[in-house]
Parts: C-alpha cells; structure tokens; sequence
C-alpha cells in the first residue's frame, strides 16, 4: 500500500527520470516533482516544499531561513553525496531527520578522474584545441602509468580510485584526518603529510568535503608546495581550491595542467581560467553517469524511510 505523505522532489534530475519517477511512486501517491526544471533557491525553494513532509533534495540549499519557513518538514533524504548545502546545526535543532547513503557514486567521480588526468597527462585539451585552430604539431606527454598519485581524502571514492590506479602501476600516497590502515596496507598506499603529498606527487586529486577545515586547502601557498609540472584534479566540491591562485600556477608552468569538475560559483565566470589550453573542465557531472544517477535515486528514495537525525559528525565524509 502506498504511503500518503506528501513528498516534493527539488532535483531537476531526479525528476526528469522515468525509472526512479516510477519507483517512487510505487511507495508514496502524493508526490510533487520538479516538472519545470527549475534551479530551485530562497523563495522558490520554500515555495516548492511548503506543506511537505519529505523531501528529495539535491544541490539545492537548506539554511536556517528555509528550513524555518517549513514547519512541517519531517525527512531530507539526500539524492548525491555531498552535505554541504544543508545546515546541519538546524536540522539538529529542528529535529529533521537525514537520508544519506554514501558511496553510491564512487565509480562515476573515480572514472572521471582518471579521465581527466590521462587527458592532462597526454595534452589532450590543449591539441584538441590546437588541431581545430589549424595547426598540426604533435607534442609529448606522459603516461599514468608508474606516476605518483596524491589522493587528498580517502573516503569510498578516494579507496576507489585506489582501486583503478593499481592497474596503471602508479605509486599512490594519501593523506586524510582518519586512519585506514588496513586498507593501506593490503592495497599498498602510503599514508603522508599533506606537504609531503604535494612536493612528492606527479598527479593531486581531491576528495575531501567542504567545510571550514577544507575550504581553500589548496591556496596559493599549496600550489607553489606541489612538484613543478603537477596536475591537480578536483572532482570533489568548488571552494577548495584557490582558482585566482590555480589559475597563476597553471599560466607560470607552476601547474602542467588542472581539471575541474566543480567551481567556487556554478556556473563558473572567470572567462581567463576556461580559456587556459592546460585547464580542462565540465559541468559537476560526476555523479552523472547513468548507473550512478539510479544508485543514488534508489538511495534517495530509500532514505525517505531509513534516516536519522544527524549528529554533529553525520555524514562524516561525503565522499
């Protein structure tokens, strides 16, 4: 028997698929979706959720002024990974219970990261760029393979990444606030200070999630730290990195390359960064793969009965 309480569904995506639209809707029959597809914010946001009891939420920002214009709200069960647009503190004071099931988009970000940094690696953006202009001129790059890879937070996509680089051969070091020690000893990583991570590595890639820990972690002090010719890979959340300063190093040579996936403000404005011939980027499409968007709707939907109001460490990691 389907349930009667009233849902609303805030992601644009999730809401635009056929097959978790109809999953959902085989538990609850009063269900308001995002039809319009619109980046829901502020009023809008409040306005869409009003008078729901459970919400489905994605991107969009939970802060104490929109949650305290919804009373009536029981569950946010996230659809992705990330917490960091949902303020925490209020939910615990409000008593808002939290579906959140991490992991369930580990392979999607991991392959895309290795996809950025073979293409970084190998020059890919900048001849791409080069063989439209006209010009044909071949230029030497680097296999992955037998690199050194600095993985900056070890959480489920950080392991998995593990995972994929052991076939490449490459020398893998990790530095994070936890302990995995088992892990690394039966996958052979090397645990190490930040510093040593950025002057020892050939490749940097980010998994950590954004908080006032993290924010701006690699400033421009940690870009000048990090191995003349390094690339530097953030497929994690826009805000950990200093783009002004990234974008110094990468027109230096300080930086041989840098891919991005995520950016301070989405879309992104800084018109010189895009431009740069060693900087490749998409739109946050990490999670974007076809099997991670019913992973993480199939989680979304069970969160909206398997949850828990959130302790002050919970999710500990979005990755």
């Amino acid at each position: 028997m389907r349930s009667t309480v009233p849902i609303a569904v805030t992601s644009r995506s999730f809401s635009r698929h056929p097959v978790l639209r109809e999953e959902l809707l085989e538990r609850y029959s009063k269900v308001c979706f995002n039809d319009d597809g619109i980046s829901l914010a502020g009023q809008e946001l409040i306005d869409f959720a009003r008078d729901r009891h459970k919400l489905i939420t994605a991107l969009e920002r939970f802060d104490e002024p929109v949650l305290a214009a919804l009373p009536e709200l029981e569950v946010i069960s996230k659809y992705g990974v990330g917490t960091d647009m949902l303020d925490k503190e209020a939910l615990i004071r409000r008593g808002i219970r939290l579906g959140w099931t991490g992991g369930v988009n580990k392979r999607s970000v991991a392959e895309l990261v290795v996809a950025f940094t073979i293409a970084l690696l190998r020059r890919v953006p900048e001849l791409d760029r080069a063989i439209r202009a006209g010009e044909w001129r071949s230029r030497v790059g680097r296999c992955l393979t037998g690199r050194t890879v600095g993985i900056i937070g070890c959480g489920h996509i950080g392991k998995d990444l593990v995972t994929i680089l052991k076939a490449f051969g490459c020398r893998i070091l990790a530095h994070d606030i936890r302990d995995f020690p088992e892990f690394y000893e039966a996958h052979g990583v090397t645990p190490v200070e930040l510093a040593d991570l950025l002057q020892q590595s050939d490749v940097v890639t980010l998994h950590v999630p954004l908080d006032d820990r993290t924010r701006n972690i690699m400033d421009a002090d940690r870009l000048s730290q990090m191995r003349r010719g390094a690339i530097l890979v953030n497929a994690a959340r826009g805000g950990l990195v200093d783009e002004q300063a990234l974008k110094r190093a990468l027109v230096d040579g300080q930086l041989a390359g840098a891919g991005f996936d995520v950016f301070a403000t989405e879309p992104p404005e800084d018109s010189e960064l895009l431009r740069l011939p060693n900087f490749l980027s998409t739109p946050h499409i990490g999670g974007s793969s076809e099997e991670a968007i019913l992973a993480m709707g199939r989680a979304a939907i069970d969160g909206l009965d398997r949850n828990a109001v959130p302790s002050a460490d919970h999710p500990p990691e979005y990755t």
